[in-house]
């Protein structure tokens, strides 16, 4: 079972590999770290997984403190937590270069997705 709490930063390395211990939880994390920011349909296009499989380990990740949200009109967009300690995002950051041919088809997917909604902010 998901287990994980951030609200004032993790107080160890366990919490935050339970968050990443499922595939799916780290692929839209790394995901998210290289881009930026994402909604749900750009997750779906690039993981090839159905909307509420998305949306529950979103819902996760939100509750755990690695991600936050901002809804624009009709998206949500997800990002890393504003908050994460400086350690978390460096490890992130290194999980990800280390890891780009792990997400390459991913990546792929995601950048050839046509209508990706546009961001304001």
């Amino acid at each position: 079972m998901f287990w994980c709490v951030v609200m004032s930063g993790f107080s160890s390395p366990v919490e935050l590999f339970k968050c990443l211990a499922d595939e799916t939880r780290s692929q839209i994390v790394l995901l998210v770290a290289r881009e930026g920011e994402l909604c749900v349909c750009e997750l779906t296009v690039a993981l090839e997984l159905s909307q509420p499989k998305i949306s529950r380990h979103l819902a996760q990740l939100r509750q755990g403190g690695l991600l936050a949200d901002r809804r624009q009109g009709q998206w949500v967009f997800y990002r890393l937590h504003p908050g994460l300690p400086e350690w978390v995002l460096t490890l992130l950051q290194g999980t990800l270069r280390a890891n780009e041919p792990w997400l390459a088809a991913d990546i792929q997917r995601l950048l050839a997705m046509n209508e990706r909604p546009a961001r304001c902010c």
